[in-house]
């Protein structure tokens, strides 16, 4: 039982956000990765499109959510989701007022 738990905190974690949340159960993630550039050392921003299985279906479009890295679920999916960190700004999914019949 310990042999698990430690093979898991050695697993990758990433942290993101949600670009699509249209599949059942699988996110699509934007991870950043800040890094110098060798020659001209310069900061360079370099993103990643990882897809991740969300079993609740509890992430939504513009989340930061963190992804933990799994054995391979489906052909793109290699990643899951740890848990939703903050919600995105348009998130929220506001109703259209329907006009009432006079």
């Amino acid at each position: 039982m310990s042999e698990t738990s430690t093979r898991q905190s050695q697993r990758k974690e990433r942290e993101g956000q949600v670009l699509s949340a249209k599949m059942t159960k699988t996110i699509v993630v934007r991870v950043e990765r800040r890094f110098r550039h060798p020659r001209y050392k310069k900061v360079v921003r370099a993103y990643r499109k990882l897809y991740a299985h969300d079993e609740k279906c509890e992430a939504r479009l513009g989340d930061r959510v963190r992804i933990q890295e799994t054995r391979p679920l489906s052909k793109l999916k290699r990643w899951r989701l740890v848990e939703v960190v903050s919600r995105g700004v348009g998130a929220a999914v506001t109703a259209t007022p329907t006009p009432e019949a006079a």
